[in-house]
């Protein structure tokens, strides 16, 4: 199983790749970015791709309103043929505060966004091409949108939780980035949701990538408590108090993994049975640098051992 690590945006894109390289040199296998309204995710996943070969990077996730698939296609491919392949892309629905906030645009039928969404960016990454007129969105090529190099096509993944999403997601996507929610939903709910729908479209068996915020370390307690004020933040939304409840907990901090080795390892493990055939741990920096290289250290050897 894959192991990965989200990392920081807080710093310059020098010390970034330096980050990069060490989660490499620790053994793990990938490296995921954020999208916010700094730093631009996919170019700085091309740049730590680039800079550091081996290595497997990806965003997680680009909302999909204020965006359009002629242009995510152009960046995402350009990503994948800067890392020779190693390039993951994530799209998310986005929240209503942030999209209508920033971007002074309605969120309004997101699901239907994302079916179009995807229809059209799968036909572009695969062929270079597309001629789709949705409800939504159009997008058609009368210039080739192939770019020499992106090989194989750019995965395309979904920070997908909600019943209508997984069908989508399962049916048009190559896999699901859940996040907060843990073994519990992702047995009884995710997994069987996406995984049928993929069936049904009679695509292969879909990446499941779970997002879990974690971190080694022997003072829990105080983690915890930092823990609980950086995860708040998840607590306003719909969406994710529902799949913190179908994870049998409360608050977002009571899907977070803290404590020694043998317990982080045993939470990746009932990640495993669950369902997810990665596992990204991220807030890995939140009790400071010795923990943070503790937690690598320990996903370095779950992931080669």
């Amino acid at each position: 199983m894959t192991l990965g690590v989200a990392l920081p945006l807080q710093e310059e894109i020098d010390h970034t790749v330096r980050l990069a390289q060490e989660a490499r040199d620790a053994g793990l296998r990938s490296a995921w970015f954020g999208q916010t309204f700094a730093y631009d995710s996919i170019s700085l996943a091309a740049i730590v791709g680039r800079e550091v070969p081996g290595l497997h990077v990806g965003t997680a996730a680009i909302p999909v309103f204020g965006r359009h698939p002629l242009l995510i296609s152009s960046q995402a491919q350009t990503a994948q043929a800067a890392t020779r392949g190693r390039y993951h892309l994530g799209l998310a629905l986005g929240t209503k505060h942030l999209t209508e906030t920033g971007f002074g645009i309605p969120h309004e039928r997101p699901v239907r966004l994302l079916r179009e969404f995807l229809t059209a960016l799968r036909q572009l990454v695969e062929t270079g091409s597309a001629d789709f007129h949705g409800e939504l969105l159009t997008a058609t090529t009368p210039l080739s949108a192939a770019v020499p190099g992106a090989e194989p096509p750019v995965p395309l993944l979904v920070a997908a939780m909600a019943p209508q999403a997984l069908r989508v997601s399962g049916a048009l996507a190559d896999g699901i980035l859940p996040y907060l929610a843990g073994p519990r939903a992702l047995a009884e709910h995710i997994v069987p949701a996406v995984t049928a729908a993929a069936e049904a479209a009679g695509r292969p068996a879909p990446r499941i990538v779970a997002f879990v915020p974690g971190v080694v370390t022997a003072d829990a307690e105080g983690v915890r408590e930092r823990m609980t004020e950086a995860l708040a933040f998840y607590e306003r939304f719909p969406s994710y108090q529902r799949v913190i409840q179908l994870s049998g907990g409360t608050r977002a901090v009571d899907l977070a993994v803290m404590g020694d080795e043998k317990e982080v390892a045993a939470e990746v493990a009932r990640y495993r049975a669950a369902g997810a055939t990665e596992v990204v741990l991220t807030t890995t920096d939140l009790a400071g640098e010795a923990d943070r290289r503790r937690t690598w250290q320990l996903l370095g050897e779950l992931a080669t051992g």
